[in-house]
């Protein structure tokens, strides 16, 4: 159990770590959001009349394709950041795990707001159109259901990494901002916990070892 002197150092190093990885995940976010912007595909409409467009032949349907690329991008930035923020070990805990779901959830928002700036500014909308005029509009999200991927699946990540790790303290060095939940005396116990007869008489394969064994 961590003394009252070092909790909180402890637990500043751990609110630092968790604010370079949020912070991390938002610069990733933004570049995201970039590369959504530059190989997102437009939609091109023809004019017909003045104020009215009509849509060409299977265009539509890079409106799905641009939703589509911004959710695979989005899922790409969810797993490496969990991975990445995983290997700070002294930031391993509930705090992680709030920390890359509440930045991922701005970044999905930021890679949105830039991504369709940036698709914006390399194919601007035109003002007056002339009839016949092939006019390629900008890649939307059109919709913020698409910003629940990227957060989700970095907090299932994350929960799939504690889920396997063997030691309850991730690693850490400490139990994290929930406090030290494990009483001194387990950790005093530990070293002298014994398995009971018998029990070392099984392979690590399973199979029983007919040998004799010592008693006592």
């Amino acid at each position: 159990m961590l003394g009252g002197g070092e909790r909180p150092e402890v637990l500043r190093r751990e609110i630092i770590g968790v604010g370079i990885v949020a912070a991390v995940v938002l610069v990733a976010s933004a570049v995201a959001g970039v590369v959504w912007g530059v190989l997102a595909p437009t939609e091109r409409l023809r004019v017909t009349q003045p104020g009215r467009a009509a849509v060409l032949t299977g265009e539509s349907m890079h409106l799905f394709d641009a939703v589509g690329m911004f959710l695979c991008i989005g899922a790409a930035v969810a797993v490496i950041s969990a991975v990445g923020a995983w290997r700070v070990r002294i930031a391993r805990g509930p705090a992680l795990v709030l920390g890359v779901l509440l930045a991922s959830g701005l970044g999905a928002a930021l890679m949105m707001w830039i991504g369709e700036w940036v698709a914006g500014v390399r194919h601007p909308r035109p003002d007056d159109p002339v009839v016949g005029q092939i006019v390629a509009l900008p890649a939307e999200i059109g919709t913020d259901l698409a910003l629940l991927v990227q957060p989700l699946l970095a907090a299932l990540v994350l929960l799939f990494l504690a889920a396997l790790h063997p030691a309850a303290d991730l690693n850490s060095g400490a139990a994290g901002l929930l406090g030290d939940l494990r009483p001194a005396e387990f950790a005093d116990e530990a070293d002298d916990f014994r398995l009971p007869y018998g029990v070392e008489q099984y392979r690590p394969s399973g199979d029983f070892d007919p040998s004799s064994q010592p008693r006592g």
